[in-house]
């Protein structure tokens, strides 16, 4: 691979009114299979995202009166300029991120369809006309964008992340400004490029790469034209984003951590199981809001479980993921190492063994093993914390009720994942289980038609399916006289 050659295609500036600018200052993007720097990229300011509001404001009024038609068009164009460039993006941020290049091509199939979705969303927006009950007039209820959006995206899924916030926010006829991750900028700075090229009107979007969140963020918000902010990443820079935010009464979705249970229940197809445990696990390295992060398996099909998930997890290869053979590339950087190590150490201090796995390798790079704890216990801080690492703590239950209340111990309730064959329980479950997606023997469970998003300290709002877009439109009641 020609990294050098991808590279010259990738804007490094600030991508603000559809043209790329110099920053004041840059921040180095670095590669966590090796720690070598990629890049230096321009390190956005206050007065940057200013400018960038700025921009919005200039096209937002032709955006929002551009016909329905047209933002379809535009959007479907988008997304089949990803898939044509489904290699260089997958290669672009395996670099960045780290994910096999399998799972990097995944991820860029998956954050295209956001576009191909709302896309056909954008024309499905409607209102409604009906007669007042008392017979004092019409009633007409129409629907408006809602404005100047920002979005903050994390460094787990660089492409799809932002295509799910991008997607619906243009389709409704908002303008959009996104923040992308400190560690993952490159991958966004060449979708914003990728729109452009694909007839996206200039202004409409742009990518702010800095490594001041918190000074562009606050200024962001505290300008008045701004509407409605977006956020996916940590539960707490989420209370925290909630709180800024409230001062200008800003509209907000918070897609925010998650702790997933996953339950087996006696009368499983194990092996089904198994196979579910590891997509629900491994996908993204473990490094996914959605992954399964507590197995709570029945005793009496627990051995077998954990036998099978071992062997499952005993074939996950380290290595760059750049190379073709790799099953699991590295973590993030050297600090969520130290994260995965500091939860699997409490775990084995209180008593869980390791099955496989456990011992990180050390540098360069930075990798950590696919592990599987056994007999790990209730109490261990990897049953209430996000791990966002590879690493499959199991402990066992005798019945159903105490399978529900275990998993539902958590202010997380983000995903959970059932294995049964009973209908009846599937439900049953599914209904008691306080989690926003369930996942009934199916180990991934993100589709662009369905709405993703959680409950309780996992967020709230919606993104994909058709209530996605309407976290970016306004309801507008008109009154007639009869």
């Amino acid at each position: 691979m020609d990294i050098a050659k991808l590279l010259s295609g990738v804007p490094t500036g600030l991508w603000i009114g559809g043209e790329e600018r110099a920053g004041s200052s840059t921040f180095e993007v670095h590669n966590p299979a090796t720690d070598a720097v990629i890049t230096a990229v321009a390190d956005a300011s206050a007065a940057d995202g200013i400018a960038a509001l700025d921009a919005a404001e200039a096209v937002a009024a032709d955006w929002a009166a551009t016909p329905a038609r047209a933002r379809s068009e535009i959007l479907r164009s988008v997304f089949e300029t990803i898939i044509a460039r489904t290699e260089d993006l997958a290669a672009l941020m395996t670099l960045e991120m780290g994910k096999v290049l399998d799972e990097s091509r995944g991820e860029v199939r998956y954050g295209a369809e956001f576009f191909r979705w709302f896309a056909e969303e954008a024309v499905r927006i409607g209102g409604h006309y009906g007669q007042s009950p008392a017979g004092t007039g019409r009633i007409l209820v129409t629907r408006a964008p809602v404005g100047q959006c920002y979005a903050i995206t994390p460094w787990n899924f660089p492409l799809a992340m932002g295509t799910r916030k991008i997607g619906p926010a243009l389709a409704a006829g908002a303008t959009m400004i996104v923040k992308p991750a400190q560690e993952t900028p490159l991958t966004m700075l060449l979708l914003a490029r990728l729109m452009d090229d694909a007839g996206l009107p200039k202004g409409v979007l742009s990518v702010l790469p800095t490594s001041r969140s918190g000074e562009l963020t606050a200024a962001l918000i505290d300008d008045g034209r701004l509407r409605k902010l977006t956020f996916t990443g940590s539960t707490g820079v989420g209370k925290t984003l909630i709180r800024q935010a409230a001062d200008k009464v800003l509209r907000t979705s918070m897609e925010l951590g998650g702790n997933a249970p996953f339950l087996v229940f006696d009368d499983a197809d194990v092996d089904a199981a198994v196979e579910g445990a590891v997509l629900a696990k491994m996908r993204n390295g473990g490094e996914a809001c959605t992954a399964a992060n507590r197995f709570y398996v029945a005793n009496s099909v627990r051995a077998e479980f954990t036998e099978k998930l071992v062997a499952r997890m005993s074939a996950f290869t380290l290595g760059n993921g750049l190379d073709e053979g790799t099953r699991l590339g590295p973590l993030i950087n050297a600090r969520q190492v130290g994260v995965v190590v500091d939860l699997v150490s409490d775990a084995v201090a209180r008593g869980a063994k390791v099955a496989v796995g456990g011992v990180a390798p050390g540098g360069p790079g930075s990798f950590y093993p696919a592990t599987v704890l056994a007999d790990a216990p209730a109490d261990a801080r990897i049953f209430r914390e996000e791990v966002f690492g590879p690493v499959a703590p199991i402990t066992g239950f005798d019945d159903e009720a105490e399978a529900v209340a275990a998993a539902n111990g958590t202010e997380y309730g983000l995903a959970a994942y059932i294995f049964t064959r009973s209908l009846d329980r599937a439900l049953r479950v599914a209904e008691a289980l306080q989690a926003g997606m369930v996942g009934v023997n199916r180990g991934v469970i993100s589709d662009p038609a369905a709405p993703f998003g959680g409950i309780k300290e996992s967020g709230f709002g919606r993104e994909g399916g058709s209530e996605g877009i309407e976290e970016y439109l306004d309801t507008k009641y008109i009154g007639l006289t009869s």
